[in-house]
C-alpha cells in the first residue's frame, strides 16, 4: 500500500502517479490531433530543423505559457481547492480570451471538455458540468483534477508544461520531420527550462498576467485556411 508513502521530495505516491496519469500522452483527450500553431509555422518555413523547433517550442514555453497558462492554472487550482465557483468561471473566461486564434480557442475547449468527460467517467464529482462549457479548457480541468487528487500546485504546473512540451515535440517530429534522438534532445532541454518557468509563472501578479505572441497568432490564423493539414490546429 502506498497511501502514506512519500518519495524523497515529499510527494505522496498516489498524487505522483495521478500527475503522471494527467501528463501522459495516453490520456484520451485527443491532444495528439493538435499542433498549437506549429504546423502553420512549419508551413511558413519558420520551423524547419531541430534548432528552429527548439526556438519555437522553448520560446513559447518561456514567453507564453509561463506568463499566461501557469499563473491562470494556479488561480484555477486555488479556486477549485476553495470551491470558489465565481473565480473558476472568471479565470476560465480569462484564459479563453487569451488564446491567439479561433482554432486555438476551439482546441482548448475541445481538450477541456474531453478531460471533463473523462474525469466524470472516473467518478470525480463535479467534472461533468464542464463537458459542454463554452470556456472549458485543458488547464481548468487539469487544475480541477490536481486539486481533487491533492497534487501540490508546483508539481501540477510542472506536469502541465511537460504535457504541452511532449505534445509539441511529437508534432515537430512528425512535421519537420525529426528523428527520435532529436526529439529526446528537445525534451532534455525542456527539462532544464520548465522548473524556472514554473517558478516565474507562479510569482506573476493578477495585473501582470498575459502573453503577446504575434508569431503564434499568425501561424495559427494561417493554419485555419491552410490547404493541407495533418493537425486540427
Amino acid at each position: 500500500m502506498f497511501t502514506n508513502t512519500t518519495d524523497q521530495g515529499g510527494l505522496k505516491y498516489p498524487a505522483l502517479l495521478h500527475l503522471m496519469q494527467l501528463a501522459s500522452p495516453a490520456l484520451p483527450v485527443g491532444a495528439y490531433a493538435y499542433s498549437q500553431g506549429l504546423e502553420g509555422a512549419v508551413n511558413q518555413g519558420w520551423v524547419h530543423d531541430e534548432e528552429s523547433a527548439a526556438d519555437w517550442i522553448h520560446g513559447l514555453l518561456n514567453h507564453t505559457l509561463c506568463r499566461l497558462d501557469v499563473p491562470v492554472l494556479a488561480r484555477l487550482y486555488n479556486a477549485w481547492r476553495s470551491q470558489d465557483t465565481p473565480a473558476v468561471e472568471y479565470w476560465s473566461a480569462f484564459l479563453h480570451a487569451g488564446r491567439e486564434s479561433a482554432e486555438l480557442q476551439c482546441e482548448d475547449q475541445q481538450l477541456g471538455m474531453a478531460l471533463a468527460r473523462l474525469l466524470g467517467e472516473l467518478g470525480i464529482a463535479g467534472a461533468g458540468t464542464w463537458g459542454a462549457h463554452p470556456c472549458a479548457s485543458f488547464a481548468n480541468l487539469f487544475a480541477f483534477a490536481a486539486a481533487r487528487w491533492t497534487i501540490p500546485l508546483p508539481e501540477t504546473a510542472i506536469g502541465y508544461l511537460w504535457a504541452w512540451v511532449e505534445n509539441q515535440t511529437t508534432a515537430a517530429m512528425k512535421l519537420i520531420p525529426l528523428g527520435q534522438s532529436a526529439g529526446q534532445r528537445l525534451l532534455s532541454r525542456a527539462i532544464e527550462i520548465i522548473p524556472a518557468a514554473v517558478q516565474r509563472g507562479l510569482r506573476i501578479a493578477d495585473d501582470e498576467i498575459g502573453a503577446f505572441a504575434p508569431g503564434l497568432a499568425l501561424a495559427s490564423a494561417r493554419h485555419e485556411t491552410q490547404y493541407t493539414r495533418l493537425f486540427r490546429s
